[in-house]
């Protein structure tokens, strides 16, 4: 019996936001021992530049304001992704907002970007020297909820970030923002890809251009995916994370809380984004490198989104359910199902299904 499986009953008495308040605690201060085996080659992948050892990632959410990134990818994770981080400190909605749906294998969540703010952030990631010293970390950027001009906050926090991440993300779909979705309008993520674009140009370091990904929603229909990878492509940006949390799909939980207000993820989240991954994966013609997340608990799992056209994939909500060691499972279950179909490299089983 594992440690974390020791651990749940405890975990589980405590309300969701204690338990993970403990987890981070626990990282910390060195009380999680490092679990990272060494991964099979077919696992590793070159993008932008960077040479990922796996394709399992950690989604944002989990470390809000960059105080464990090191020891994450000290579980086995071969990248991840801190925040998400606003200009301005917030205390996100009110308590409760999180909740387990364990008959579901799910998370409905209205957290509403709680974090320590910018400075706070920034000074995390520099103190830890992140950037190339422990792994591949990532930046995922909001706007505050009381915000007047939204995209002023991306490009605020863009360029107080710049050079301290390996990539940045631009968090377009969380649920618990009011007007943060519109964003993803084709006006309204013109201008912002816009205004953010520039800023790399101007104030990265010569030739350093980290990685702009745009996360998008998966309640989106075939005209706003449409307008998604026409702007995308129009701007030439980095990658897509495919996808958010839900805020459908809630009809035929189980639990008692399928009720509560909040983005949806975990099991139940798993085919529609799956579905959403393969469309952008069309609509872009797989020029565009994509992320899939959402409903990921298995190596089976991650295998369907990268057939489907990631070329790399993340997890939070199944770790909750199965505790940090569900990397270093999920990498063995996926380099088997890899070489079981004949693959020699995780890049050429990237969009299988399309081909």
């Amino acid at each position: 019996m594992g440690l974390y499986s020791l651990m749940k009953p405890l975990l589980f008495s405590l309300s969701p936001e204690q338990a993970h308040g403990l987890a981070l605690f626990g990282l910390k201060h060195g009380l999680v021992s490092a679990d990272h085996q060494r991964d099979d080659e077919i696992l590793s992948t070159h993008l932008w530049d960077m040479d990922f050892p796996n394709p399992v990632g950690l989604a944002a959410g989990f470390d809000k304001n960059a105080e464990v990134p090191c020891a994450m990818l000290a579980q086995g994770f071969g990248f991840v992704e801190t925040g998400t981080v606003t200009p301005k400190p917030q205390a996100g909605n009110s308590k409760p907002r999180l909740f387990r749906l364990v008959e579901d294998q799910a998370v409905i969540n209205r957290m509403g970007f709680n974090n320590l703010g910018l400075d706070v952030y920034a000074k995390n990631l520099k103190r830890r020297e992140t950037l190339g010293k422990c792994g591949i970390v990532g930046a995922n950027i909001g706007a505050n909820k009381d915000s007047e001009a939204p995209i002023e906050d991306y490009v605020t926090c863009l360029k107080r970030l710049l050079g301290m991440a390996n990539y940045f993300t631009i968090n377009i779909s969380s649920p618990n923002t009011p007007g943060l979705r519109g964003l993803q309008g084709r006006d309204a993520l013109d201008e912002l890809l816009t205004r953010l674009v520039a800023v790399r140009e101007e104030f990265s370091p010569a030739r350093v251009k980290p990685p702009l990904l745009v996360k998008i929603a998966p309640d989106l229909d075939a005209a706003g995916l449409k307008d998604i990878a026409d702007i995308t492509l129009k701007h030439n940006i980095d990658g897509l994370i495919v996808s958010n949390t839900t805020v459908a799909l809630k009809e035929g939980l189980k639990s008692k809380f399928s009720g509560e207000a909040g983005g949806l993820s975990g099991a139940p989240l798993f085919e529609l984004s799956t579905s959403r991954l393969s469309d952008i994966y069309r609509l872009t013609e797989g020029k565009i490198p994509l992320i899939g997340v959402g409903g990921i608990a298995s190596g089976r799992d991650a295998y369907r989104k990268i057939r489907a056209g990631a070329s790399l994939v993340q997890l939070y909500s199944a770790m909750v359910f199965q505790g940090p060691g569900l990397a270093n499972k999920i990498k063995l279950e996926l380099t088997e199902a890899l070489k079981k179909d004949g693959f020699t490299s995780l890049k050429d089983a990237v969009g299988a299904d399309h081909k």
